[in-house]
């Protein structure tokens, strides 16, 4: 063990140096603005946003709990891997509109488009508290991935994941988006490492695959539960396919994933990393695969935290020193989205809360103190989360986190299509899906024991909603999230034309439709920073040889900065 923690120790140890010196990685010569600290610059190239992207997406608990599902059940643990191939069409579609409308008006958040496109302070804000709320407990749950690598390692509870998280959290501080772009970088390269260690090892095993999946299929017809197995059964099929479909739906909702998309250079660079980035589904299939490896290998959670799994078959069946850089990948793993999901939060918080409510007149300066500082708290909130709480409250927590994030589909996705949607319908419509999801996670148990049929806790015991509380005698369920979207969107629709009719004060819409299709060297761009993996573009001028210029220097939330005079000009919503 010894061994493996020296690896680890010098992997994060090098993964701090690196994420310290980012700070001065093609430093600009301001660092005092919240585009520069919180994303990049909005600067990075093909190579940058790549491996911030799939740092951002494929997170530690991924490649830990997913392994861990299809170790306990089977089949129905590969979801991610259609929602992955579902997800990204949708966003090559949707993301070049956000990337565009958001480099236009100087947007660091969704919840600042929002505000802009339906003309509703008060709509941008509670789109901000929805993905501050998903966030947090998603922050939690990378920790739990580093927690199960120290438990497998045989270190205490407490301290080594709360220095861990003091590491991330002062050179996330120091280096913003910088630092887990940069950090990334390490982590792809140890996954892809962990990838093929897991390949090279089932290889060795006389007849390869083929007695993993013998083994595996005749562990599940053993076991007492009829919902795992190889193949899935006719009760889970609906569930899988609704949360597949609700998972896509999310992840493109995330405020971390529209985080990295809005540092990317240019639309080009956008689009190129989302039509390369399935590539990357590829190893999460093989790791997914080393749930049945597992089952092979008699592999046995370590004190019964299931989550321990993984790690402890590379603890069990890999060299010491190839075990050690599978749980730096892990750790490393947890770390990168840790970090862009802390800044997100603390974008929003910054952008839409204290901007708009305490201090209106804040100086970029000040802004980006805040963020900073706001991104501390969302950090050691997450590590009070898993130091105190019960690690799968935790996890379920998650899965509300999921739901919540869905209602913000109409404003934030639908909203680059159409702002036809009235704002009020809007603010309706997602407290009609929050009540929805909310009432249908309550009536969902956690189910336990041998059987997979013993009640452990009555309430918010999972995403799964059974048909059965409809009076249908089935063992099929649904994924909540999907119905409580179904009912937003059904209510949106409905109320809009009602308030238009009833001649409730609709917002203005502050975007354009060419706002939605700029791109880099497009005079209505605000501005192009500094390139940090390749030269810097001096925009052309248009035929004529000058430039539109919107109505005053846009400053994020869609006004002049506070040192701008036409800043009292800009109507306030």
């Amino acid at each position: 063990m010894s061994v493996q923690l020296t690896v680890f120790v010098l992997v994060f140890g090098t993964v701090t140096i690196m994420g310290f010196a980012a700070a001065r990685w093609r430093k600009p010569d301001s660092i005092h603005s919240l585009e520069e600290w919180g994303l990049g610059g909005r600067a990075f190239g093909n190579w940058v946003t790549f491996f911030l992207l799939s740092g951002d997406v494929y997170t530690a608990y991924t490649f830990v709990a997913v392994p861990t599902l299809v170790y306990g059940v089977g089949a129905a643990g590969f979801f991610p891997v259609p929602f992955l191939v579902i997800v990204y069409p949708m966003l090559f579609v949707v993301l070049a509109r956000f990337w565009s409308v958001c480099h236009v008006h100087g947007f660091v958040t969704p919840a600042e488009f929002v505000r802009s496109r339906f003309g509703s302070r008060g709509l941008g804000t509670l789109v901000a508290v929805l993905g501050i709320v998903a966030t947090m407990p998603y922050i939690a749950l990378q920790l739990i991935g580093i927690e199960a690598v120290f438990e497998v390692m045989g270190l205490p509870k407490g301290w080594p994941l709360t220095v861990a998280f003091i590491v991330l959290a002062l050179y996330t501080f120091n280096s913003g988006l910088r630092g887990p772009a940069l950090v990334s970088i390490i982590k792809d390269a140890l996954v892809l490492w962990a990838v093929l260690a897991v390949v090279l090892i089932v290889a060795m095993i006389p007849g390869g695959w083929e007695p993993v999946f013998r083994l595996a299929a005749d562990r599940y017809a053993a076991t007492p539960r009829t919902d795992d197995g190889l193949l899935l059964s006719s009760a889970s099929q609906l569930n899988y396919v609704t949360l597949a479909l609700g998972s896509a739906v999310a992840l493109f909702l995330y405020p971390h994933t529209l985080t990295g998309v809005l540092a990317a250079r240019n639309r080009g660079v956008l689009r190129r990393n989302l039509a390369a980035l399935p590539l990357y589904t590829l190893t999460l299939g093989i790791l997914m695969l080393l749930g049945f490896a597992a089952l092979f290998s008699k592999t046995a959670p370590v004190g019964g935290n299931s989550n321990t799994v993984v790690p402890q078959w590379f603890n069990d069946n890999a060299p010491d020193w190839c075990a050690g850089l599978a749980f730096a990948a892990i750790g490393v793993g947890a770390m990168v989205p840790a970090a862009i999901m802390s800044i997100a939060a603390a974008n929003l918080f910054t952008r839409n809360i204290y901007r708009e409510y305490i201090r209106p007149d804040a100086t970029s300066k000040e802004e980006t103190y805040v963020s900073k500082t706001v991104s501390l708290t969302v950090k050691f909130g997450a590590l009070l989360v898993i130091l105190l709480l019960n690690t799968q409250f935790a996890i379920d927590l998650q899965l509300i986190g999921g739901v919540v994030i869905m209602q913000t589909l109409p404003a934030v996705a639908l909203g680059l299509y159409t702002n036809w949607f009235h704002r009020s319908a809007l603010a309706v419509g997602i407290g009609a899906g929050l009540v929805t999801g909310l009432v249908m996670l309550w009536q969902v148990p956690k189910y336990g024991g041998v059987d997979g049929r013993e009640v452990v806790r009555e309430h918010f015991g999972g995403s799964a909603w059974p048909l059965s509380n409809l009076g249908i005698e089935s063992e099929a369920s649904i994924y909540v999230g999907i119905v409580a979207l179904a009912v937003n969107l059904l209510v949106v629709v409905l109320v809009t034309p009602l308030f238009r009719l009833m001649g409730v004060r609709d917002g203005r819409d502050h975007t354009r439709e060419h706002d939605y299709v700029a791109d880099e060297g497009d005079p209505t761009v605000r501005r192009m920073t500094e390139i940090l993996d390749g030269e810097p573009v001096t925009p052309a001028a248009p035929p004529g040889g000058s430039f539109f210029v919107p109505i005053g220097p846009r400053h994020g939330n869609g006004r002049p900065p506070a040192d701008d005079p036409s800043r009292n000009s800009y109507p306030r919503l």
